[in-house]
């Protein structure tokens, strides 16, 4: 049974990255020019895109999405929105179902991917996290980001989590940005990704249904940096506590986008 599951895992894998290029060539014309617009006129009609794009290629491959908890986002405000991360697939889960126009931060080696390289350029704040001059500027342009009223999309644990824990240490990077903006944080749990894309397997990939929940906005007005420690330890164990609680049964879900 191991045996004939580890290959359909390879079957799927092939069928869904052929689904994503074909859906792909069929976004990439219009993203393309909505990358040349200016923020956050791009951001708001790139966002309009990739719920198309990915309401309808999750669901191709079997992997529908739950969303749980839009209410948390109140109109006219803007979050940073950290979420765990257990999988590639994440992103494409995490970009379209936030409530509203966002962007993420990336690594720019990402950007030099032929065809892929244009949709995660535009919607993508791109950092080389070996270049001190790029972090800076990373940090300004999330700040630029934010003040334009975009949401941002952020992962502190900063790599996938390939340990037996529900979540790894977090950077301080997001906590830094919300509380120089003075932005609340919305913390964000998905569900089953590691599953679907597992970071021990190579090309392989099984179905199921996806799940992410938004959590109440955690406020940073009034704080310093000298909260900083504080604050992302209240969001780690907020988080932790709440995957932990969920992990078995995910499936809840708001109505629509």
């Amino acid at each position: 049974m191991k045996f004939l599951k580890n290959i359909a895992g390879h079957i799927f894998a092939v069928y869904a990255l052929l689904c994503f290029i074909i859906t792909m060539l069929v976004v990439i014309i219009p993203i393309f020019l909505i990358s040349l617009l200016k923020e956050p006129y791009r951001a708001k009609f790139l966002h309009e895109v990739f719920i198309l794009w990915m309401g309808a290629y999750l669901p191709l491959i079997g992997c529908p999405v739950f969303r749980k908890g839009r209410k948390n986002f109140i109109e006219k405000h803007n979050y940073v929105v950290v979420v765990n991360h257990n999988s590639l697939m994440d992103i494409p889960v995490s970009t379209p179902w936030i409530p509203g126009p966002n962007k993420t931060l990336a690594k720019s080696e990402m950007a030099k991917i032929p065809l892929f390289g244009i949709i995660y350029k535009a919607g993508s704040i791109l950092v080389n996290r070996n270049d001190d001059k790029s972090r800076r500027e990373s940090l300004q342009k999330m700040q630029e980001t934010l003040q334009m009223g975009i949401h941002l999309c952020l992962y502190p644990e900063g790599t996938r989590n390939k340990s037996d824990k529900p979540l790894q240490h977090f950077h301080d990077g997001a906590f830094l940005t919300a509380i120089k903006a003075q932005k609340a944080i919305i913390p964000a749990l998905i569900f089953n990704t590691g599953k679907i894309l597992p970071n021990h397997k190579k090309f392989w990939l099984m179905p199921y249904p996806i799940s992410i929940h938004f959590l109440k906005p955690i406020p940073t007005a009034g704080l310093t940096m000298e909260n900083l420690p504080g604050l992302k330890a209240h969001v780690h164990t907020t988080m932790e506590t709440y995957y932990i609680a969920y992990m078995n049964n995910p499936i809840m879900s708001d109505i629509g986008f």
